[in-house]
């Protein structure tokens, strides 16, 4: 079975998935989530993600379930995502159900608001400094190897955002070389490891292969 430790390029690469789980990271965690987190769960979901990479090479054809709660999801982003963008801290997910997904993070808007804002009295990123709680919430749709998630709502510090300023905050924060200009979080994706799709149910995500 292929070895995956924090930092690797597995980790990096299946993190994707299940951050979506899906940097945002982006979108507003329950109270009862985050008192429920622990080593011990992060560890279950490193080996569920190790299983989920295995299942991608054995047995073609046979489908394979496999089940992530919701306390494995957040214990996973504390204790072993170990490559936040700088500026980005506290994130966690809430699985609301009927492929609903809601998530938030303290992100530090300075860095954005230095780098995106034209300084103008219209742009409303002129205005937001410091750091503050960005919350997101919407849909991910997928099937047939690909998803897709869909925005509904976005808030900071408890105001409601328009998507623009979402995605401006998102853009800059996953920045990389293969990405210059950072990922468009409503953009199709392909599903990693042989996924078909991933089933949004209350508190817990089933993965189907």
């Amino acid at each position: 079975m292929a070895e995956l430790t924090p930092g690797s390029a597995l980790d990096s690469r299946y993190n994707g998935t299940m951050r979506l789980a899906f940097l945002l990271l982006t979108a507003s965690a329950l109270a009862a989530a985050q008192g429920s987190v622990s080593p011990q769960q992060a560890e279950q979901l490193h080996q569920k993600i190790l299983l989920i990479v295995h299942h991608s090479t054995a047995s073609p054809g046979v489908e394979r379930r496999t089940i992530a709660t919701e306390p494995e999801v957040n214990s996973y982003l504390r204790y072993k995502v170990t490559q936040l963008p700088q500026g980005v801290t506290e994130p966690t997910v809430t699985l609301v159900g009927q492929s609903r997904i809601s998530g938030r993070a303290i992100v530090d808007l300075d860095a954005v608001r230095q780098k995106q804002s034209s300084g103008g009295w219209l742009d409303p990123m002129a205005y937001l400094t410091g750091k503050l709680p960005v919350t997101a919430s919407g849909t991910l749709v997928t099937k047939e190897g690909s998803g897709r998630f869909v925005l509904d709502t976005a808030e900071v510090g408890g105001v409601p955002m328009p998507k623009t300023l979402l995605h401006q905050i998102v853009a800059y924060y996953t920045r990389s070389p293969e990405h210059p200009s950072g990922i468009n979080f409503e953009e199709p994706f392909d599903l990693p490891a042989g996924i078909r799709r991933i089933d949004i149910e209350a508190g817990r995500a089933v993965v189907m292969q």
